[in-house]
């Protein structure tokens, strides 16, 4: 079995070998999980759109099972202040989008993001691909567990703002849950969360995963907050 390697020689492969039990929920998500249970923007027929992968990184910290999330820079033109997950275009380097592709850009842009070290992460499912209209991005999310944790911190601040942890138990505390409201009439899952408001596709990526995994639970729909709104 070969495992994520930061140099990434070699094929990168997915493997369920040795994943913590509380993960096996999420593992069958990944297994059974259809494209339009998460969402309604699918890539195009066409072809069209920009190839890219994002990194849903497990890990089990001192609260107990953890996300890996990172707040992008306030000056960048695009998503300017927004959590998100670690990811981003597939490069010439990470190869062929129909194999490894994504799994190789989802290592490379966390580690080039955070510092992680991708020696340290295994691998163990990537969701089908969804489309973000406004950018026009084709995502792969890949699915990793933080097998051995390393420091994670701003790598440019130029691109993140911040690096940060969140226990899935906030993500699933229902006081931190509410409803966004786009200007253009949009309305999506948020999460109140280390004094950040994840929104967005992000927010959607893990609103479906606690539901489809039985995790969530029963929160207040109707409770709104502003795309603007700070702790």
């Amino acid at each position: 079995m070969t495992r994520a390697s930061g140099t990434q020689d070699g094929p990168v492969v997915l493997s369920k070998d040795g994943l913590p039990a509380w993960l096996d929920p999420v593992v069958r998500v990944v297994e059974t999980v259809e494209p339009l249970q998460l969402s309604r923007f699918l890539p195009p027929k066409s072809g069209a759109g920009r190839q890219s992968a994002v990194l849903i990184l497990f890990g089990e910290g001192e609260h107990g099972p953890e996300l890996l999330l990172m707040e992008r820079a306030s000056s960048l033109r695009s998503h300017a202040g927004q959590p998100s997950f670690p990811g981003g275009a597939l490069d010439a380097e990470d190869g062929d989008p129909k194999a490894d592709g994504p799994l190789r850009a989802a290592l490379r842009e966390a580690e080039e993001e955070t510092g992680l070290d991708p020696g340290g992460v295994q691998l163990f499912g990537a969701l089908p691909k969804l489309y973000i209209p406004v950018s026009g991005f084709v995502v792969t999310p890949v699915l990793g567990w933080w097998r051995e944790p390393s420091p994670v911190d701003v790598v440019d601040p130029n691109e993140t703002a911040r690096v940060f942890t969140v226990p899935v138990a906030d993500l699933t505390n229902p006081d931190n849950r509410a409803t966004t409201v786009h200007p253009s009439g949009h309305r999506g899952p948020a999460f109140l969360v280390e004094s950040a408001l994840v929104w967005g596709f992000t927010a959607g990526i893990i609103d479906r995963l606690l539901h489809f995994s039985g995790w969530e639970r029963p929160w207040d729909r109707d409770k709104q907050v502003p795309l603007d709104w700070r702790s």
